[in-house]
């Protein structure tokens, strides 16, 4: 089966054509082997008719006249397909054992009144024309004088020359090729139209799997897919629906987690300074992480209609508000929504400002991809580190403090919001020094 599929076209539209030529040819070759036989038994059936005809019309005929003057009768009864002669001796020697013929000489000498016949029937090849021919033979005794010699009427006569056969060819392609033009063309039409839902349903489950709940299709076409698509609509209202209550759940706690940490923080600081520092510090941290949950659930919930972007402009203004170097050679267009990737831009700015105090962006085109690069000159993060940071959080370095940065939750912001896009975000350290941040999203369509 493997080795099949390697044969058959990749699409469905392909593989019916395929399936419409070969049954249609398969089809055509058949109703020309049946058309042949029918016309091959047809020609023998009315040659054999017409013969019966003409013998039993002759024989009363030349019996009416005197023996002497039937060869000359017989011969003006000739045809160009037909030879009748008046002999001595019986051309078919023998009656053949063969339905037709039998059935032939019962008939001719049920008509002649019981004279002997005998007949004789065969399909012959018609010389070096390529084609066969009907051949019926016949000999019926004559009545003659007792002292007369016999004579018997032969006639061997032919079927109607077959068409050469390059005239069947073409007729057979010419019909062949318009009932192939014409079927596939309302197959491929129909196909199509089956087809395009399924073309809108895998394009809204890639948006889907961009994290882009806002799309639908359409339940329309056969029972089937008007099925599929109310399965992939409740699906993706039942995910909006999940997503949005695990974000206003985040959202609430990192809110009312602030009511009490204030309320720490105030009776702490009643406290003598030898005994409130740690815990203001604590209360500090407590509170970094509310704030992070509160600004993770935002980048989460929030929903933005998608549109082209230019993203050099996006990045650029993203840079300018930090002060941080940026560079774009050629103006690159992607699809996505403005606030969700100013916001992941601007963390991946913000933590090579914060850990490597320099920032360098670089926006550039890679085939079908945007390729936004971000470089430091920090310490990096240890290699065993890297596909962790984007972890809720987890943070590069081992402190959580107000003056080495937050939650941990930045790039677990930034990786969510590319993933959205249908884009992958990764975090490679530098030959010498410094961390490169690489984001790699789709370029629109």
């Amino acid at each position: 089966m493997n080795r099949l599929q390697g044969f058959l076209p990749d699409g469905i539209a392909g593989r019916f054509a395929l399936l419409l030529t070969v049954s249609l040819v398969s089809a055509n070759l058949l109703a020309l082997a049946v058309l042949s036989y029918e016309r091959t038994r047809l020609d023998r059936a009315a040659l054999i008719a017409r013969e019966q005809e003409r013998i039993v019309s002759l024989v009363p005929a030349l019996e009416a006249a005197v023996p002497q003057a039937r060869p000359g009768l017989a011969n003006s009864a000739s045809t160009r397909s037909s030879r009748v002669t008046v002999d001595p001796t019986p051309v078919v020697r023998a009656q053949l054992d063969t339905q037709r013929a039998r059935a032939l000489a019962e008939a001719l000498t049920e008509a002649l009144g019981g004279r002997d016949v005998r007949t004789a029937i065969r399909v012959q090849p018609d010389d070096d024309k390529g084609g066969r021919r009907v051949a019926v033979a016949a000999s019926v005794r004559l009545v003659v004088a007792e002292d007369g010699e016999s004579q018997w009427l032969n006639i061997r006569s032919r079927g109607k020359r077959p068409p050469p056969p390059w005239i069947e060819e073409g007729a057979f392609l010419l019909i062949l090729g318009l009932s192939l033009a014409a079927i596939l063309g309302v197959g491929l039409i129909f196909v199509h139209r089956l087809t395009q839902p399924l073309t809108e349903l895998a394009t809204a489950a890639r948006a889907a799997g961009r994290g882009d709940r806002t799309v639908l299709i359409k339940t329309e076409g056969p029972r089937e897919m008007r099925d599929a698509a109310a399965a992939f609509n409740d699906m993706q209202v039942r995910i909006a629906r999940f997503d949005a209550e695990r974000m206003r759940m985040l959202a609430a706690v990192g809110h009312d987690l602030r009511t009490p940490i204030t309320s720490l923080r105030i009776r702490a600081e009643m406290l003598e300074p030898e005994d409130s520092d740690a815990m203001i510090r604590t209360l500090e941290e407590m509170t970094v992480m509310a704030d992070g949950l509160v600004a993770y659930a935002r980048g989460r919930g929030e929903s933005e209609a998608m549109r082209d972007l230019d993203l050099g402009a996006l990045v650029e203004r993203a840079c300018a508000e930090r002060e941080a170097s940026f560079e774009c050679d050629v103006p690159i267009t992607v699809r996505g929504r403005p606030v969700a990737l100013v916001r992941a831009t601007g963390n991946l700015l913000d933590n090579a400002l914060q850990y490597g105090n320099t920032a360098r962006a670089t926006v550039t085109r890679d085939a079908d991809m945007a390729v936004i690069t971000i470089d430091d000159d920090g310490p990096g993060i240890s290699e065993d580190k890297l596909a962790d940071v984007f972890d809720p959080f987890v943070r590069g370095d081992d402190s959580r403090n107000s003056n080495t940065g937050g939650a941990g939750l930045g790039l677990a912001i930034v990786r969510d919001v590319i993933a959205a896009h249908g884009g992958t975000v990764t975090l490679t350290n530098l030959p010498t020094v410094g961390l490169r941040a690489t984001v790699r999203l789709p370029l629109a369509n």
